[in-house]
């Protein structure tokens, strides 16, 4: 299984991506952990991506494109793989395209955790009191979901006019989240 998963902050993905990968045996793909690994391991494109981080900037696409084709060029993913947190807007997903193409493989779906705002943002408080995040404020939490529905959310449009987006309501228990997602994915 070849997928992406999408949600707005808060929603679950890391949780349902980590589950999933483990059922499905295969990874997790998460861009804040390849960020995280060529920071570590100071490659050029790590170098590069620290660079804006310091400065509190977005990485941008060209860099986070590389790094991600780099990652899926890698044998562990030759049988699928779940990306968390790519592609993050449209551009990024017709990158994701001709990387895949270039790997002879397509995605085959597009999993989207939907959340309302208002419990999200009571679970990204909730989250944050836990790991002492002080700079997860509810205005801060606000202003990240607000970024999202601007430019992450037109990737639901995006896969659900190729055919492949299925969304599941990300709130209940965690299994009971993953079971819908399982469903939906099958059912797909």
């Amino acid at each position: 299984m070849r997928t992406v998963l999408l949600g707005p902050p808060g929603a679950g993905k890391g949780t349902q991506a980590a589950l999933l990968a483990e059922r499905y045996g295969i990874p997790a793909i998460s861009t804040g952990d390849i960020f995280r690994a060529n920071v570590k391991g100071e490659t050029a494109l790590g170098r590069k991506a620290q660079e804006y981080m310091s400065a509190g900037a977005l990485v941008p696409d060209e860099v986070t494109n590389a790094m991600v084709r780099d990652r899926l060029a890698q044998d562990d993913v030759a049988d699928g793989f779940l990306l968390d947190g790519y592609p993050r807007n449209p551009e990024q997903a017709v990158e994701l395209d001709s990387m895949l193409n270039d790997l002879g493989v397509t995605l085959d779906v597009a999993i989207e955790i939907t959340a309302d705002s208002d419990a999200v943002t009571k679970r990204l408080l909730k989250r944050a009191e836990i790991e002492g995040r002080a700079d997860d404020t509810e205005p801060v939490i606000r202003k990240r979901l607000e970024v999202y529905a601007t430019q992450t959310a037109p990737l639901t449009a995006f896969y659900e006019g190729r055919g492949l987006l299925v969304q599941v309501d990300g709130l209940g228990e965690v299994g009971e989240v993953t079971d819908r997602i399982v469903a939906a994915v099958e059912s797909h």
